[in-house]
């Protein structure tokens, strides 16, 4: 029996377990949005992500998706992904983060990450959250 972490899937199994992850965690509109932009030069990257990213990793039972999304958003937060940022913002609120959380998972990421980086952090949480008002 295929486990949900992905092994013992087969590559078609995976790429239909991430789908149905990435798009319950980024929302039919972003995947979709996604999708119409594969070119035949992407096309194997959204192949590799949508498997591996979400068919492999983020199904699989060690951490909840809560805990994924503060993960995900620290990292882009420390590496200056500001564009995945703006997106793993969304993600945490439907996967459950409020608001408030997010805020100190930002402040959090300062101290370790730096002052400039949560700046850039909140300003774009600030944007984020005020298009999705």
């Amino acid at each position: 029996m295929p486990r949900p972490d992905g092994e013992g899937l087969t590559d078609e199994q995976r790429y239909e377990q991430g789908m149905a992850v990435r798009r319950e965690v980024l929302s039919d509109e972003h995947v979709d949005r996604a999708i119409a932009g594969t070119t035949e030069l992407t096309a194997d990257f959204q192949d590799f992500i949508t498997r591996v990213a979400w068919g492999d990793v983020w199904s699989r039972p060690g951490l909840d998706r809560r805990s994924r999304s503060v993960a995900v958003i620290t990292a882009l937060i420390a590496l200056g992904h500001h564009e995945e940022l703006a997106m793993h913002l969304r993600a945490g609120l439907r996967n459950g983060l409020t608001v408030e959380e997010i805020r100190e998972v930002i402040l959090q990421a300062g101290l370790y990450c730096g002052v400039p980086a949560a700046n850039t952090a909140f300003r774009i949480a600030a944007e984020v959250f005020a298009a999705d008002a």
